[in-house]
């Protein structure tokens, strides 16, 4: 057998603190032969990330170091490499993709600088000679028209085009190792599929070795020769992807495959009433252009959707990013202007101001994607619960008010012990569920969820479904599910509306729309999705 490209000895990772050193990877071992491609699987917090990014170094020193172990690429040790030999393997040798593109990308440079500097630091080409090979890298990642972005931004870019622009410059010197962290997480159904195939095209074409970092299980059955599995800093089990998916051996691999949601939610749930409707609904932005900023055109972010839920079950609204399901959530609560009808609980609220719309804003509730970015980090968790009590149930004393926070924190599996504590101490999973008690305190009858699970782990996203579940069932709840994961929907919603271009394509029971799709939009949709769970 041939000697191993990149070669993990007894990789330990450690964070200097006040107390003592805090252990992030704990004996980590693995081989990655050449034109092969590595899994690194487990939950947040795992130690994947650590370990990739040991693998450059490109962890904080002083704050990390090594304690023991070693990296050895092409049997060089990159633990005791020096600065000199470090840039000659960075972005030459080995390269990385970075989880989240708009961070990882400089705001303030065009795309062509960005590339370029990849090209300029270790092959010293011209500027004309780099300008080609950007062109190259561009078109050859997918990027659609490559000459006019070389000045663009990346703000300027959707995000599965940031993503291909990051899979250019880390092909840019044709590396023999590529590490991906995480560079689907993200992204559309369809864009990630799109991501994943042209990682596999370039790997085959290249011949280069993939070091692969995801929590998502179905991209591992896609991607991955090999496995590693990941819990709290420990590999506790390796072995070939086919072999580990049918017949797993460690607790926490099984756990792992447990949590892929496959079940449907029950039947015949509700009562048939209608509690959320919208006719010929329109919410249109205006293009202005000039100096006196004349309205040229308009953006048709929701154009004439009309749309019924049903008292106590889910619609699920699915589509990619920019086709208005956030849009339409919004509108529906009426926090955004739109044109045309909405009727909630038999009532008319189009035409309400905002003054108007205030007392039945506790009927009404929404959970937002991101837990972290809606939750104040000034307010401690029993005030950001309390918070909406204050303004819809003055009159409650102090007391009660305590008490229906404990209710709404022990109602989604936490401890009412947790209010004195802020929400940068929580993990994603605890602090979605923090933002649904929020939701929950003021009982209300309808809850939007925009995408309430698409950053979290699978095992986190199958606790979060099931406490959604269990809600439901004991609160009669009523739920307009947002999300791009359509096996979150699957598992969720009763009838689904599929969205394009702020249009509804189509709509139906969910399992009519999963087994047979009618639109070509939603057969792309789901041929993207379910593609892994096929195989």
């Amino acid at each position: 057998m041939a000697s191993p490209l990149l070669s993990v000895r007894d990789l330990d990772v450690a964070f200097r603190m006040e107390g003592g050193d805090l252990t992030a990877a704990r004996g980590v071992s693995f081989d990655l032969a050449p034109g092969e491609t590595l899994a690194l699987v487990g939950e947040s917090g795992s130690g994947k990330s650590v370990t990739a990014l040991s693998v450059l170094r490109l962890l904080p020193y002083p704050a990390a170091h090594h304690p023991s172990g070693e990296i050895l690429f092409k049997g060089q040790n990159l633990l005791k490499a020096d600065m000199g030999a470090l840039r000659k393997v960075r972005g030459n040798a080995i390269s990385m993709i970075f989880q989240e593109p708009m961070t990882s990308l400089n705001p303030v440079h065009t795309i062509e600088q960005q590339v370029s500097e990849v090209l300029f630091t270790h092959l010293g080409l011209s500027k004309s000679a780099a300008r080609t090979r950007v062109l190259e890298l561009l078109d050859a990642v997918g990027i659609p028209d490559p000459e006019t972005r070389l000045r663009s931004f990346p703000h300027q870019l959707s995000g599965g085009q940031r993503q291909r622009v990051m899979i250019a410059m880390a092909l840019a010197n044709e590396p023999d190792l590529l590490i991906a962290d995480e560079p689907t997480t993200a992204l559309d159904v369809t864009v990630q599929a799109q991501i994943l195939d042209l990682l596999k095209s370039v790997q085959r074409r290249m011949g280069m070795a993939m070091l692969f970092i995801t929590h998502d299980l179905g991209i591992v059955r896609r991607m991955a020769d090999k496995v590693c599995v990941m819990q709290n800093g420990e590999i506790v089990e390796r072995n070939a992807t086919a072999e580990l998916f049918a017949n797993p051996q460690h607790p926490y691999t099984r756990h792992l495959l447990s949590s892929e949601l496959s079940d449907p939610p029950p039947a015949h749930r509700g009562s048939g009433e209608t509690i959320m409707s919208a006719q010929d609904l329109k919410v249109w932005f205006p293009i202005k252009r000039g100096l006196f900023r004349r309205t040229i055109g308009h953006v048709k972010a929701v154009d004439g959707i009309e749309l019924s839920v049903l008292k106590g079950q889910t619609l699920g609204v699915v589509g990619e990013s920019g086709s208005g399901k956030t849009t339409l959530g919004l509108a529906l609560l009426r926090l955004l202007p739109s044109d045309g009808r909405i009727v909630f609980q038999g009532t008319d609220i189009a035409g309400r101001s905002f003054r108007q719309m205030r007392p039945l804003r506790a009927d009404m509730q929404i959970v937002f994607q991101d837990p972290f970015g809606s939750l104040s980090p000034r307010m401690t968790v029993g005030d950001i619960i309390a918070e909406g009590l204050a303004v819809h149930k003055p009159r409650l004393s102090g007391i009660e008010r305590a008490e229906s926070v404990s209710k709404a924190l022990v109602e989604v599996g936490l401890d009412p012990m947790i209010t004195d504590r802020y929400p940068h101490e929580f993990s994603g999973g605890q602090r979605q569920r923090i933002s649904i008690a929020r939701a929950l305190v003021l009982e209300p009858d309808f809850i939007v969820l925009d995408e309430p699970t698409s950053a979290l782990d699978m095992s986190v996203q199958a606790q979060i479904v099931k406490l959604l579940r269990d809600l439901q069932e004991r609160r009669g709840l009523t739920y307009l599910f947002i999300s791009h994961n359509l096996r979150v929907v699957r598992a969720l919603a009763d009838h689904v509306l599929v969205m394009h271009h702020g249009k509804v394509v189509e709509r139906g029971p969910t399992v009519e729309i999963f087994d047979n799709p009618r639109h070509e939009y939603t057969k792309t949709l789901l041929a993207a999705a379910l593609e892994d769970t096929d195989k």
